[in-house]
């Protein structure tokens, strides 16, 4: 269940919301729905109550009744810092979304302190490294002047392209997570700010190369960011990045709230842009469960004037 957590203001049904997690924790999830039920008639605007119930009617396979409560969650909180949309969308009550600033922000502040440990020492995370061999292979300059990086996290791809390029700047909507990477010193820049709304914003042809890093896996399409990239785009310069994948058509949200996309979806947004794709090729940047995660690597290159 989602850790965040503000109070009712009703100290009886405080207490009987921790009462269900626990039960929560200990698997006994018809009791915990019982209970939680008892908790949102105590207070009725009380989001992570409701968005519990959801999760726990999903356990027990009551889909319309795990619907419900995730909807009453979503209407009780416009921000959606628990994601009621995006479970709504893995149960099909909704078409696949774009993913809740509020959730994504909620996230991620909570995941920093950890996120650099989890990603790398328990999922064998590699996207950085599968990009800079990709742009390698691809061609692209061994040194950039100007290099932004989406989505920039704690800073994973800055620590390895920071020697390679004159001034980086960095991009992401968690305050927690640029906390890290303005800890580690390596970007000129770091704004605090949504990746699309930055683009729309940035200077026209005021970089070389723009990084990705698995920012587009929480992306519901991708047929938005071809024209902005090519935007910011200096003639002659380079998009690379990592997204996961399946085997079918269009995007897909898997059990893991990350969205995947076809590589035929991938190859139509790029060319949508006015990019020319130059490389689209199977690499999985983590495992999950001993198990490689399927993804693309992709770079893609913006025409010399």
């Amino acid at each position: 269940m989602s850790a965040i957590h503000l109070t009712s203001g009703d100290l009886i049904a405080d207490r009987r919301f921790e009462w269900a997690r626990g039960l929560m924790d200990e698997g006994d999830h018809a009791a915990a729905a019982e209970l939680l039920a008892e908790v949102v008639a105590l207070a009725p605007g009380f989001v992570a109550a409701w968005f519990a119930l959801g999760e726990t009617r999903e356990r027990l396979g009551d889909k319309e009744g795990a619907v419900a409560a995730f909807e009453k969650a979503r209407q009780a909180d416009p921000r959606d810092a628990h994601g009621a949309a995006v479970r709504l969308a893995r149960l099909g009550a909704l078409p696949p979304v774009a993913m809740p600033i509020g959730y994504i922000q909620s996230l991620f502040d909570g995941y920093a302190p950890k996120f650099e440990a989890s990603l790398t020492g328990h999922l064998n995370y590699r996207g950085p490294q599968l990009l800079l061999d990709a742009l390698s292979r691809a061609g692209a300059p061994e040194m950039c002047d100007a290099v932004l990086d989406l989505g920039c996290g704690t800073g994973l791809a800055g620590d390895l392209f920071r020697p390679l390029c004159g001034r980086l700047t960095g991009v992401d909507l968690s305050g927690g997570m640029l906390a890290v990477a303005r800890s580690k010193g390596v970007y000129d820049d770091l704004a605090d700010a949504e990746a699309m709304t930055y683009l729309r914003g940035a200077t026209p042809g005021s970089f070389d190369l723009v990084l990705a890093a698995d920012v587009f896996i929480y992306f519901h399409e991708l047929m938005q960011i071809g024209a902005p990239i090519e935007r910011v785009l200096k003639p002659g310069g380079y998009l690379a990045f990592t997204v996961e994948t399946h085997d079918g058509d269009g995007v897909i949200l898997r059990d893991t709230l990350r969205y995947a996309h076809a590589e035929a979806h991938v190859r139509e947004a790029v060319a949508g842009g006015g990019l020319r794709m130059l490389i689209c090729e199977r690499a999985s940047t983590r495992t999950e469960k001993g198990a490689p995660v399927p993804g693309l690597v992709v770079v893609a290159k913006k025409e010399d004037a």
